[in-house]
């Protein structure tokens, strides 16, 4: 792991990789967490996380769906997906003014049962289930968790 100010200097002279989980259950609600922290801390946003240097993709899928999830039993394979999407934010984790936030997103689309009280509380306060037509119109969803769910990405499995 790189020093915190050495990661903020990487922050914002590059973009970073990220893959989010756009987990659907059976009822054909989608799972959301209330982050916690930046960029787009207190939002529902979908869980997610970085592909660390050196890191496969799916050794990145696994890990991230053990960190958001508390799954160890997800691959890449299990899920499909759905495009690639660019997040900007004005903010950064460490809330350091003028250091803006770059992700290039891969996103994954996955139908899984998940059980809310046992998901890990690191990243996120809380989590929910919600449908995609209350999700696009809700102000509390982040725009960029909003844009999964276009009629494009948001068909039937």
């Amino acid at each position: 792991m790189l020093p915190l100010d050495t990661f903020l200097r990487v922050i914002d002279a590059t973009p970073l990789i990220a893959i989010d989980l756009i987990v659907r259950n059976d009822e054909g609600s989608y799972l959301l967490g209330h982050r916690v922290n930046r960029p787009a801390q207190g939002f529902w946003f979908v869980p997610g996380g970085r592909i660390r240097k050196n890191e496969r993709l799916d050794d990145a899928f696994r890990r991230i769906a053990r960190d958001e999830l508390g799954r160890s039993d997800l691959a890449r394979t299990d899920a499909e997906l759905i495009g690639v999407y660019e997040h900007l934010y004005d903010d950064n984790f460490g809330g350091e003014p003028g250091v803006s936030t770059h992700y290039v997103v891969l996103g994954y689309k996955l139908r899984e049962k998940v059980d809310l009280a046992a998901l890990p509380n690191a990243q996120h306060t809380a989590y929910r289930w919600a449908a995609v037509d209350e999700i696009v119109v809700d102000h509390s969803v982040h725009p960029n968790t909003q844009a999964y769910f276009s009629a494009a990405s948001s068909s039937e499995d």
